[in-house]
């Protein structure tokens, strides 16, 4: 009779482990799956930062390039608003403050975004209005 409990707890036991193998592997599936989606969420920050560092150095260099033509021909320096085909939505604006002094404002609007981004510089042009 001894023998016969034996076999009966080693069968209970045997049969308490069934399906142990395949709810570990569902286990280590949902935390893989976690992490390639983290892995993509990451993957598509970095690409929306890249895009708006360039917008952000295409606005400097423009806004850099208008002050170097200004610099240029200070005897024409005037108040202006054009566009930037270089940047989505972009629009420049010149502003003269005072004697000699410019602002130029170089806004833009990302695709998918609400928020105008801009990039403001000042300075002095010698001879100017």
């Amino acid at each position: 009779m001894k023998i016969k409990h034996h076999t009966a707890i080693a069968s209970l036991r045997r049969r308490s482990q069934q399906g142990v193998v395949i709810l570990e592997s569902l286990i280590a599936i949902l935390i893989f799956s976690m992490g390639i989606l983290a892995l993509v969420g990451l993957q598509a920050a970095m690409v929306s930062n890249t895009t708006s560092s360039k917008f952000r150095a295409d606005a400097s260099y423009i806004a850099q390039q208008k002050l170097g033509l200004l610099w240029a021909d200070p005897a024409n320096v005037a108040a202006s608003d054009s566009d930037v085909p270089e940047l989505p939505n972009g629009r420049c604006s010149i502003t003269l403050l005072a004697a000699g002094e410019v602002q130029i404002v170089v806004t833009w609007q990302q695709p998918g975004e609400t928020e105008i981004h801009n990039v403001t510089t000042s300075a002095r042009i010698a001879g100017g209005a």
